[in-house]
């Protein structure tokens, strides 16, 4: 299971991480606390105890610290450890480079430095999309028919915690369930040399876990119209998307919308919409690499 830190205390650890932070990028660039009072617009006397861990400020006095430092607000508040200065550079690099350069710098990246296995890769199908794609229903015979395992990801969460993914987020959160989800996939990689994974819709959303499934697995974006999707989940006997939410169609196609850029990254698209489930897993058997 997994565990946070006490309130207190966790709160205490971040004020002073990010006093320290402040302090050390105040350092860095030679400014006193006087200059950057002055740059920032924030007192000397709250500076002092922003850097000594007594100061609980806000969203726009750590903006205006940001830019008078000259950093993005990420470097602020982030809890984690700095990242190196190598890093830092290429990150600044990236950030200057248009779109389609930086699909470019990518994939250049992804095949010198992913470690990528294409063999392997392309012997581990994952389905990626919205609930209601058919991700459980067409990755279970695709699976049966290539003779491999069929593993569903958010099945494979809650038998390691032992618990509903409900209870997950209710008790752990957003973050605590990300953090399950890498650590099964990863298990489920070393422990399946191949399988048909069917993913969390949502796996897109969180970037080094996506990268990982993307390097690791051939990508499959099962697809449907936003109507189909909700069709499907309700004809499932799952009300939920319906109930109390007269915008439930408006948040599905605005989810959509959000996330289309990145189930764009799957190797194949499949559509489902108006086929039957034979049709479907006839497109897509058609969509993976042949054995």
């Amino acid at each position: 299971m997994i565990v946070h830190p006490a309130g207190d205390e966790g709160d205490a650890a971040f004020l002073t991480a990010l006093g320290e932070r402040v302090r050390e990028l105040r350092a860095r660039r030679g400014m006193t606390r006087k200059i950057l009072a002055k740059d920032s617009g924030v007192s000397e006397r709250y500076l002092a105890q922003l850097e000594g861990g007594q100061g609980n400020a806000s969203l726009l006095i750590l903006r205006q610290l940001a830019r008078a430092l000259d950093v993005p607000l990420t470097a602020l508040v982030s809890d984690t450890p700095e990242p190196p200065v190598e890093l830092t550079h290429a990150v600044e690099l990236l950030r200057r480079l248009p779109a389609d350069r930086l699909a470019e710098a990518r994939t250049f990246l992804t095949e010198r430095f992913g470690e990528v296995d294409t063999t392997a890769r392309t012997a581990r199908i994952a389905l990626i999309g919205l609930r209601g794609a058919g991700k459980t229903t067409l990755g279970t015979r695709l699976a049966e028919r290539l003779g491999v395992p069929f593993v569903e990801l958010d099945r494979e969460i809650e038998r390691e915690s032992g618990v509903s993914l409900a209870t997950i987020f209710d008790f752990y959160g957003q973050a605590g369930f990300r953090r399950l989800e890498r650590r099964c996939l990863e298990r489920v990689l070393d422990e399946h040399p191949r399988f048909v994974l069917a993913t969390g819709g949502s796996i897109v959303s969180e970037p080094s876990t996506f990268e990982r499934l993307l390097a690791a697995c051939w990508t499959v974006w099962l697809k449907a119209a936003p109507a189909e999707h909700m069709q499907r989940v309700v004809a499932q006997g799952d009300m939920r998307p319906m109930a109390g939410n007269r915008e439930s169609m408006a948040d599905l196609q605005r989810i959509l919308t959000g996330r289309e850029p990145l189930y764009r990254r799957a190797d194949v698209e499949v559509d489902t919409s108006g086929k039957t489930p034979e049709e479907s897993l006839a497109a897509l058997a058609a969509a993976v690499p042949a054995r």
